[in-house]
């Protein structure tokens, strides 16, 4: 018996934090490419990874990250039940009645990539009406500028990426490009195609928005409760400070000049 006794305990002792790992799954989201935000290839997933990692685990929780264009991101981590739900999503009012919004977990910058050679003169929306601005598929990029182009009082043209995008704005073929500042920046930095061209690509001084970042979780039951919990620990969550260090930590691997 005392034989048993001790094996139990051993069994126990090496099988007990599996178990008790196995009892809390990790937080698996849905995301895309949408370097520095978020990337497979960057360190912790990418900014926003970083940031979703660090106020997981102040709840118990691994984070679990896979890859899609951005409609099937949303599509995915909305409604399948492996997902817990996608991010970092913009705040919408069609999206709040479909997931649970988490607080921000940080900010972007939207804004037009221009050529050097051709800025842009706008004060208004209204004032763009008129020129082909490249958008990509599925994004949101402000209430007031998705709904001029819902009225038709904008002409955009889809593509898949932001790289795609710069592309075509380089090709002549797209008068401008709706990006986020940020994004901008680590591609010039970091495609190599790109970077040779850098000179001839501006970030108009102009924002069209200043948008929060948030993870959509799925609006079920356990959705609402995980969206607590991720609130709860990101108000003790500098996120200011994990963003400045990632960004710094970049731009020494790349070779960038911090703006």
């Amino acid at each position: 018996m005392k034989c048993i006794g001790v094996l139990l305990l051993v069994c126990g002792t090496l099988v007990g934090p599996q178990l008790a790992h196995a009892e809390t799954p990790p937080l698996h989201l849905a995301s895309l490419e949408w370097l520095p935000y978020v990337g497979r290839s960057l360190p912790d997933g990418g900014m926003s990874g970083a940031v979703a990692k660090t106020v997981a685990a102040r709840f118990g929780h691994d984070i679990k990250i896979d890859y899609f264009p951005w409609k099937r991101a949303m599509e995915a981590g909305g409604s399948d039940p492996d997902f817990a739900g996608y991010f970092p999503a913009y705040h919408t009012d069609e999206r709040a009645r479909q997931c649970h919004f988490s607080a921000s977990m940080g900010n972007s910058t939207v804004g037009l990539a221009t050529l050097t050679t051709a800025p842009l003169r706008w004060r208004v929306l209204d004032d763009l009406a008129g020129n082909k601005l490249g958008v990509v598929l599925g994004y949101s990029n402000g209430a007031a500028f998705d709904q001029m182009i819902k009225s038709g009082k904008l002409v955009v043209d889809a593509s898949e990426s932001d790289t795609i995008n710069l592309r075509k704005l380089l090709a002549g073929r797209v008068r401008a490009v709706v990006i986020d500042k940020a994004v901008l920046r680590y591609l010039l930095a970091s495609d190599p195609a790109l970077s040779k061209e850098r000179a001839k690509l501006v970030f108009d001084e102009r924002p069209l928005a200043e948008l929060t970042l948030h993870v959509c979780f799925q609006r079920t039951p356990l959705g609402l409760k995980l969206k607590q919990s991720f609130d709860a620990a990101l108000l003790q969550t500098d996120i200011a400070k994990i963003e400045n260090a990632y960004f710094d930590k970049l731009d020494r691997t790349l070779g960038a000049v911090r703006r």
